[in-house]
């Protein structure tokens, strides 16, 4: 069950990227001041800390419920 959340955080992770107009995640994770590789993890599914998903969904310029309104 747990994998799953994972997957799809993930997945929302990464549409939302391409959404922003980045093809690369790792040009995302560079603008943004987020390890690449780390970032890279977490738009396979790995699990990532809360502190760091609050990074992220800042840097996509949302709230925490615009991030979980959609595939959730």
């Amino acid at each position: 069950m747990n994998e799953d959340y994972l997957k799809m955080l993930g997945s929302r992770i990464k549409a939302l990227r391409i959404k922003k107009g980045y093809s690369n995640y790792e040009f995302f994770a560079y603008d943004h001041d987020i390890p690449r590789a780390q970032f890279g993890r977490y738009e396979n599914g790995q699990d990532l800390k809360f502190s760091s998903l609050i990074k992220i969904v800042s840097a996509f310029g949302m709230t925490l419920e615009e991030f979980f309104s959609e595939g959730f």
